[in-house]
């Protein structure tokens, strides 16, 4: 499922080729002054930025300072060594993927898709599963043979479990975006041993998170079948799911 990428060993670029110039930003909590511009220069500094420069600096309310330095850092990336996960599977239309579901499957696929613990923000799993969808793709609930129970924001654990009991659910899709103190690690560390408990292995959901902090290669470590990061459109999501669902498990039986 990950594989490397090929390439050379390269720097970053800033003003010329290979002078390894970066930008970073950050906030310390200080009030802007003079001792605070030193501070900021003095962790870039430690971070491998040499020389340092301070080129932005404006304070956030009382006692904390947003910083912006740029500066030239040694290290060097390996791109062949780097690990991604690769699209495994076609990218489908919403015609082809109704069609794989009725023929193959002869019932409607059932989603149900929640952000699950604290998290409010409805943003993501909204874009992949409402019709107005994102970037001039209709959601899930476009799909005539999906059918799709959005359960909203701040559904606890057990709730979703029995949502997807009731729904007789072939996938459960979550969206993590509230990251503090890795929550969305917790949350889904939790969902998916809740599922593992609830139903037998054979029988068990489809378990999909999405989030910008999430990393895609921490699918297994977390206990889910998929995670899809920053920038996920539904179609990659049905896509998926249709490969996940019908054309593996084909694949499996035979």
């Amino acid at each position: 499922m990950s594989a490397p990428t090929s390439g050379p060993i390269i720097r970053p670029y800033g003003d010329t080729t290979g002078d390894g110039m970066v930008q970073l930003s950050f906030t310390l909590p200080v009030p802007h002054d003079k001792r605070a511009e030193g501070a900021a220069l003095q962790l870039a500094a430690k971070m491998g930025l040499d020389p340092a420069m301070l080129v932005h600096a404006k304070q956030l309310g009382d006692g904390y300072t947003f910083f912006v330095v740029y500066g030239s850092v040694r290290h060097l990336v390996d791109v062949s060594a780097v690990q991604v996960v690769e699209r495994d599977f076609p990218l489908l239309s919403a015609k082809e993927v109704n069609a794989a579901v009725r023929r193959r499957l002869r019932r409607k696929l059932s989603v149900v898709g929640a952000c699950i613990g604290t998290d409010a923000h409805t943003v993501g799993i909204d874009a992949i599963l409402n019709v107005k969808g994102i970037a001039g793709e209709k959601g899930l609930e476009y799909y005539r043979e999906l059918r799709v129970t959005n359960l909203g924001a701040q559904v606890g654990v057990p709730d979703l479990v029995a949502a997807a009991r009731t729904e007789k659910a072939d996938a459960v899709l979550v969206s993590q975006v509230v990251t503090q103190r890795d929550a969305h690690l917790h949350n889904t560390r939790e969902m998916a041993a809740a599922f593992r408990e609830a139903f037998p292995a054979r029988r068990r959901p489809l378990l999909v998170v999405g989030g910008p902090r999430f990393d895609e290669l921490m699918a297994q470590e977390l206990g889910v079948d998929r995670i899809f990061g920053r920038g996920t459109t539904p179609r990659e999501v049905a896509s998926y799911l249709v490969h996940a669902l019908i054309t593996r498990r084909e694949v499996v039986a035979a």
